[in-house]
């Protein structure tokens, strides 16, 4: 039996006290309106009107009955509302993810302009890298992140992509901070700290990649992320690190260390959000322009090309 229908009506005959004006009232015929009254009465084992040819009057037990009808139909409108909330994005959860490089400041604009757009709607964020993220979606355990380009992004819809250009960071005393922008054939001889490939390893192999063509082949690559050990590998190691303006790995750079921009700004970071084919309503597109918003505003990112819908590009149009 549909309970809430059947209340529905129970509620309409009560409140009309004529079977064809309630019949009107919810726009069905009058015959099946006085089936499922009769229905709901068998159902409950309790009386609910007194019927004649010319009236029609509720019985004590009915008036018991019809303030929790009343309420029971409230709730009943207020979980569809609820449910419809959740199903176009509007409250719930959101299980986002943003890669480790992305610093404080970003983060912590990030998450006020969520919070502006979407005040009723929990996000869990989550530091991920790419390959974390994509796992993540995999298997179902992420609704949307933040992610590094090129990547295997089958399945997946993707916002704009942006460009955020490397530096580098090496000791005060190195020749190289004598100069406003650092050649990378310059950096021959030291070591590079780069974050571990399984992380994000087509973005890996391509900046490596890079390097070499721009005259700069690592004497070794070591691996480090967190921005108090890349510092100690860059002082005692005679290595240098790659990183934009605004990572961690930049702000550590102060004292011993500088940051410097690479010349013809040869290398970047190229990030887009991304969640699930299908899966974009308006708590994801919230996200979405938060996250945009947030890494143009405070870590100088930039369009990699004009603002067009981009989940139709294939991952082979995504390189470094």
């Amino acid at each position: 039996m549909d309970l809430v229908r059947h209340l529905e009506c129970f509620v309409a005959v009560a409140e009309e006290s004529h079977f064809g004006r309630a019949a009107a009232r919810l726009g069905m015929a009058q015959p099946p309106l006085s089936q499922r009254v009769q229905r709901l009465e068998k159902e409950l084992g309790v009386r609910l009107f007194e019927r004649t040819s010319r009236q029609v009057t509720i019985t004590e037990a009915g008036t018991l009955l019809l303030a929790e009808a009343r309420e029971l139909l409230a709730r009943s409108d207020s979980f569809l509302a609820t449910a419809r909330r959740i199903r176009s994005g509007e409250t719930g959860l959101l299980r986002a993810a943003l890669s480790p490089d992305i610093s404080g400041e970003t983060v912590a604009a990030l998450l006020a302009d969520f919070r502006h757009r979407h005040a009723g709607l929990e996000l869990e964020l989550h530091e991920l890298s790419t390959a974390q993220q994509l796992a993540g979606f995999a298997a179902h355990e992420l609704d949307v992140g933040l992610i590094h380009h090129p990547c295997d992004v089958t399945g997946l819809e993707l916002g704009p992509v942006l460009r955020r250009d490397l530096g580098v960071l090496l000791p005060r005393g190195a020749d190289q901070a004598e100069l406003d922008e650092v050649p990378l054939a310059s950096l021959t001889g030291y070591d590079l700290v780069l974050f571990p490939r399984s992380g994000a390893p087509a973005v890996y192999d391509d900046l490596l990649t890079a390097c070499a063509r721009g005259g700069y082949t690592p004497a070794a690559v070591r691996h480090g992320q967190g921005a108090s050990f890349v510092r100690g590998l860059v002082l005692s190691s005679g290595a240098v690190a790659l990183g934009p303006r605004d990572t961690r790995l930049a702000a550590a750079g102060d004292g011993d260390l500088v940051w410097r921009p690479l010349a013809g700004a040869p290398l970047a970071w190229r990030h887009s959000v991304a969640w699930p084919r299908g899966r974009g309503d308006a708590a994801v597109g919230a996200f979405a322009d938060a996250a945009t918003h947030a890494l143009r505003t405070t870590a100088g990112a930039r369009s990699e090309a004009p603002a067009r819908p981009l989940h139709l590009r294939p991952a082979s149009e995504f390189w470094l």
